[in-house]
């Protein structure tokens, strides 16, 4: 017996893994289908069922009709049974009056019968009447229930996708952060290689601003402000105007001194 009840105990434990694995590794699109599935085809055997219930119902109906009948029938038949007796009697013919009271005693018989037999009917009636108000509401509820089921179908569809794309999305984000593989950098590797090469330049660029390529550059705007003093002291004398007073002189070369500094760093 322990033996027994150990095997049985390992069994349950190995259903119980293999079904949480299952579980675990199962995809829930196709256990979304299968649960709605599942409740279409519970609602199918519901409706089965209540109509058999609402056909029980109108069976009772129909014999309930059915001897409803036939008890009017009966007693038309009884009344005229005694009609016919009297008639019978007051001919003189009594075997005729003795057969037509006997008749009309068998047909009361046959009343009280029928009326008991109504009354269970009717008890019966009232009761799948019953039943069968409540497995229609049963299917209505039901009804309801499956086409609710059928909406959050969609939308638990809807959120499954966007689950899964997050999830792609979450992994290629955790990708970037990690080594793409054990000969390749990281992302964050590549970033500080290209921001350090990018400082680099700019600090050549820097150091480059203050060496010859600045001297050449301030020469040759010394020797354009000579020529340019050269070139409008030809103008005077062409035109026969005075030379400058000294001055005029200082001051004008003062602001093109000036305006040397002010263009050679923009050109730098």
């Amino acid at each position: 017996m322990d033996m027994w009840k150990l095997l049985k105990r390992r069994w349950k434990y190995l259903t119980a893994r293999l079904g949480g694995r299952w579980e675990e590794t199962a995809d829930p699109k196709t256990q979304l289908e299968q649960a709605i599935r599942e409740a279409r085809e519970q609602h199918k055997r519901l409706k089965e069922q209540a109509a058999n219930v609402i056909a029980n119902q109108k069976q009772t109906e129909m014999r309930l009709n059915r001897a409803i009948s036939e008890l009017e029938r009966v007693n038309v038949n009884a009344r005229r049974a005694l009609m016919m007796a009297q008639e019978a009697v007051s001919d003189g013919d009594q075997p005729k009056a003795k057969s037509y009271n006997s008749a009309a005693e068998q047909l009361a018989g046959r009343m009280i019968t029928l009326e008991q037999e109504i009354e269970s009917l009717k008890d019966l009636y009232l009761q799948t009447s019953q039943a069968s108000d409540e497995a229609k509401a049963a299917v209505t509820q039901n009804s309801l229930s499956l086409q609710e089921k059928l909406r959050q179908q969609q939308r638990l569809l809807g959120q499954l996708d966007q689950a899964r794309m997050q999830e792609q999305m979450n992994e290629a984000m955790t990708s970037l952060s990690e080594a793409i593989g054990e000969e390749l950098p990281t992302f964050n590797e590549i970033r500080d290689k290209i921001e350090a090469r990018y400082a680099k330049a700019k600090g050549m660029a820097e150091l480059a601003e203050g060496g010859p390529e600045v001297s050449m550059l301030e020469i040759e705007e010394a020797a354009r402000n000579k020529d340019a003093k050269a070139r409008l002291d030809q103008m005077r004398e062409t035109l026969g105007l005075p030379a400058p007073a000294p001055d005029e002189i200082v001051e004008a070369t003062v602001v093109e001194a000036a305006d040397a500094e002010t263009k050679s760093p923009s050109e730098g």
